[in-house]
């Protein structure tokens, strides 16, 4: 549903600046042309620039190392140029070029669960499915749907994927999840009795406490992400506190989604700060791809 919606997203951009800019410069008017195509094209920087003016406004007394105007500029450019490549490109018309990863051999290896966040879908992940299958290591990468139902309802679909990689590798999986993702993780993880169902969870840039931004949320599940809400507070009512020694929490100063910037850690958990990174961006850094590679080199538990 989503890769359909986000085709007809960036076709429908597309068609409309070549419109615009072919009628404008055929009537003489070549830098209403230009101006526009630009426009039309490049927007959402327009709009990254306002998240990243709330950012700063919002960080308020946040513990976490404040992000000087340089890195502040340096991500913003680095999200300008990876939402394009990813909501105009690998979620729309890239999301099946790596299908789920479960050999018939994969008996003892260690297997990865990537889950992805709001309004994306498995294309978001096909940098490390590309490395995972030239590696063979057995994956599944989920589609959270619907896109914008209640975030209880992705638990079934993370328990499907689990019992997958249980079955083919006889192994937890390590999980790796990016925004949204990390709460369906834990919605799922806090009704299972064995905590041991899981080697280790990876979140990335995960509203664990909720952000400041989803004050503007219309849709169910972005409206669970408001900092201290209900719907957070009865998850960590269900949580046993002691797992969170299971997982490694990615956060930045610079996340212009997730912020204050300390929403996106856990007590308990090992947090590790990337400086000078957006959101979307921050699941393209090398940290947390070698954070996995350091927990697949583990030995596997008997």
């Amino acid at each position: 549903m989503l890769a359909r919606l986000q085709q007809a997203i960036t076709l429908g951009l597309l068609a409309f600046a070549a419109a615009w800019g072919v009628l404008w410069w055929r009537a003489g008017h070549e830098a209403w042309a230009v101006a526009g195509v630009l426009l039309t094209l490049g927007g959402h920087a327009v709009v990254l620039a306002l998240e990243f003016a709330m950012l700063a406004l919002a960080r308020g007394d946040d513990p976490a190392p404040r992000a000087s105007a340089a890195q502040l500029l340096r991500a913003w450019w680095g999200e300008t140029q990876a939402a394009p490549r990813v909501f105009s490109w690998r979620q729309p018309f890239r999301s099946r070029r790596f299908p789920d990863h479960v050999p018939p051999g994969a008996r003892g290896r260690r297997g990865v669960l990537l889950v992805h966040g709001f309004v994306c879908n498995r294309g978001l992940w096909n940098p490390w499915l590309g490395r995972l299958l030239a590696a063979d290591v057995p994956f599944v990468a989920v589609d959270l749907e619907p896109v914008f139902g209640s975030i209880d309802q992705y638990a079934e679909l993370v328990e499907q994927a689990v019992q997958r990689l249980e079955r083919a590798t006889g192994l937890a999986p390590v999980v790796v999840a990016h925004s949204m993702g990390g709460l369906a993780v834990r919605r799922w993880y806090a009704e299972q009795a064995d905590a041991a169902r899981v080697h280790h969870v990876v979140t990335i840039a995960s509203p664990h406490h909720g952000t400041w931004l989803a004050r503007f949320a219309l849709t169910r599940n972005s409206r669970q992400m408001r900092l201290q809400s209900r719907w957070l507070a009865t998850l960590a009512a269900r949580e046993h506190v002691a797992r969170h020694g299971r997982f490694t929490c990615f956060y930045g100063h610079c996340d212009n989604i997730v912020f204050p910037p300390s929403t996106a850690v856990l007590e308990g958990a090992r947090n590790v700060h990337i400086a000078g990174t957006a959101h979307v961006e921050m699941a393209d850094r090398p940290e947390p791809w070698d954070e996995l590679q350091r927990l697949l080199a583990a030995a596997p538990a008997p």
